[in-house]
């Protein structure tokens, strides 16, 4: 029996698959350390909970429209307008079941076979598995470390054909946790506009910033950018709310329209119960996620410099989201036991076998000389890991 060939093509997700064998080895006893986790390791604040509970006693367990409740959407509106400075009605916004979700809907709502969509390397991991289930080509822009792993200009006008359809800006970036200057999103802004192409901007990390760069919506620089750029977005980072699976995007609405039509016979609604909770999240207290925010800065300025002490790895100092991209490249060549690291899935596999620590290999983002660690874990298991990690490096002959 011949199955989808597109079904086929669909690599799994790297991350997950880590994350799911450190939690096996956990499970068997073993004293696992993992950095694979792409969430926050606080749990969903009080109030939320509350909001929860609230709406399943209120009766409030039915569907829902499927693009969203208009409570929801409300405070989506509001919330891009203080935050962002952009004005949506309610016709612009969809909410879906997690921002994936939201990026799938966003595809299959703009993409014809063989449309071209620009990806920055590294990427996360689903982006080109979403775009090619949609029919579409990812076109890779290799970014460089010196660069803060951004896009230049010059780069983009190498790939960009009379077939490019869209751009994909993932500002705070997972995995490198890179954040655009307004300037620099100007500069991307202008060259979709010279080129025609529309716009995504993941914005899930938003809220995760511990620099002096502020953040900044693509979709508020100029009306053009407006038009031509859909922003995605969700509770499940900032809120710490990624079970809840509540993912929500704006964009005109002829496209929200579309993404819509598509989620009615997909999957319809999300959960009622998570949307009243995601009201709660958007409208209430925020001092959850600023002790949130204060603590992930402290794990990160502890594991950069960790890092940076250890020989043979590197890393640049993240400005948002909770990831770190170490480089490994000094490590090829080198052995423990008779066995050599060429890349960062040996690496990745040698580390956990030989000090039970797990990382996320680089070549799953498109970047084989890296491998991505999270702090969204405590620093007890941070300080502990990365003392395995050292211990490792020493091993290497």
């Amino acid at each position: 029996m011949i199955f989808s060939r597109k079904a086929e093509q669909i690599a799994p997700s790297i991350t997950l698959a880590i994350t799911a064998k450190a939690k096996k080895m956990r499970s068997e006893g073993i004293d696992v350390i993992g950095f694979g986790a792409g969430e926050p390791d606080f749990n969903t604040p009080e109030h939320i909970q509350e909001a929860a509970i609230k709406a399943i006693k209120n009766g409030f367990t039915k569907y829902t429209p499927a693009s969203g409740i208009m409570e929801l959407k409300e405070a989506i509106i509001e919330k891009f307008k203080k935050d962002n400075g952009l004005s949506y009605n309610a016709s612009q916004i969809i909410v879906s079941t997690g921002a994936k979700q939201c990026l799938a809907n966003a595809f299959e709502a703009t993409l014809n076979p063989g449309d071209e969509v620009i990806v920055p390397v590294p990427y996360w991991v689903s982006y080109p598995e979403l775009i090619k289930l949609a029919d579409g080509v990812p076109v890779f822009v290799e970014t460089k470390e010196e660069k803060d792993f951004k896009y230049t200009i010059e780069e983009l006008n190498k790939v960009v054909t009379d077939k490019t359809k869209m751009i994909i800006i993932n500002s705070p970036n997972n995995p490198t946790g890179t954040v655009y200057t307004k300037e620099e999103l100007e500069s991307l802004a202008n060259f979709a506009k010279e080129k025609d192409i529309l716009i995504l901007a993941d914005e899930i990390y938003e809220k995760l910033i511990y620099g002096n760069t502020k953040h900044e919506s693509i979709a508020s620089l100029s009306e053009d950018a407006y038009k031509r750029t859909i922003v995605i977005n969700g509770v499940s980072k900032a809120y710490s709310m990624t079970g809840w699976r509540i993912g929500y995007a704006a964009a005109s609405e002829e496209i929200v329209k579309l993404m819509s039509n598509i989620q009615s016979h997909t999957t319809s609604n999300p959960s009622s119960i998570a949307q009243y909770a995601s009201v709660e999240a958007l409208n209430g207290n925020s001092s959850d996620m600023d002790e949130m925010i204060t603590e992930f800065k402290k794990r990160r300025d502890y594991m950069v410099d960790k890092i940076n002490s250890i020989d043979g790895l590197s890393c640049i100092k993240p400005e948002g989201a909770f990831y770190v991209m170490v480089n490994i490249s000094r490590l090829f060549g080198k052995r423990v036991d008779g066995i050599e690291i060429k890349d960062s899935m040996g690496f990745s596999d040698l580390l956990l076998e030989k000090q039970k620590v797990a990382v996320v290999p680089g070549i799953g983002f498109g970047l084989d000389n890296y491998v991505r660690l999270s702090y969204a874990t405590s620093m007890e298991n941070i300080k502990n890991g990365l003392d395995r990690i050292e211990s490792f490096t020493g091993m290497l002959k």
